[in-house]
């Protein structure tokens, strides 16, 4: 066991863990922030996507060690009342069905759209492949990103 200093949405968190410990775990576990799922431990589905220094990861492949002292988001980070805009996109496309895999889609998502903001159907399905949905509602989850993207614009348009 080791004591691990983990930045995790603007907050610090001291965490007594095997430094092995999947990250996954300390964000659901030990900080007790259950947004990021559980899917396949393997790092193939997706469902535990982080941002780990502004980077999508999938939290149960990287050790707590690895990401000490530095920025993670979940979830949770991206905002208190689901205004972010692909969480409001989301939303609005009814993307969800079980809904299980869906904090992973978004998390890669807003990353996605954090590197190209006007991304093309292959831009998308290339920064969204590996993420499985076990639902199908890839074709939402395309129209959603694409209706963040002009809500991204608008709001940058504003200011």
């Amino acid at each position: 066991m080791a004591s691990i200093t983990l930045k995790i949405n603007s907050k610090s968190y001291t965490v007594d863990a095997d430094p092995k410990m999947p990250l996954l775990w300390a964000i659901r576990d030990i900080v007790g922030l259950t947004g990021t799922k559980y899917g396949c431990g393997i790092a193939q589905c997706g469902a535990c996507t982080v941002h780990l220094e502004g980077n999508p990861v999938r939290s149960c492949s990287v050790p707590v060690s690895v990401a000490a002292n530095k920025n993670i988001v979940t979830i949770e980070g991206l905002s208190d009342d689901n205004s972010h805009p692909v969480q409001q996109a989301w939303i609005a496309e009814q993307v969800p069905q079980c809904g299980y895999c869906q904090s992973g889609q978004i998390m890669a998502a807003t990353a996605l759209l954090k590197r190209n903001p006007n991304p093309t159907d292959k831009d998308i399905d290339s920064a969204m492949q590996g993420h499985i949905c076990r639902c199908g509602t890839y074709p939402r989850i395309r129209k959603a990103i694409k209706s963040a993207a002009q809500l991204m614009a608008q709001k940058a348009s504003v200011k």
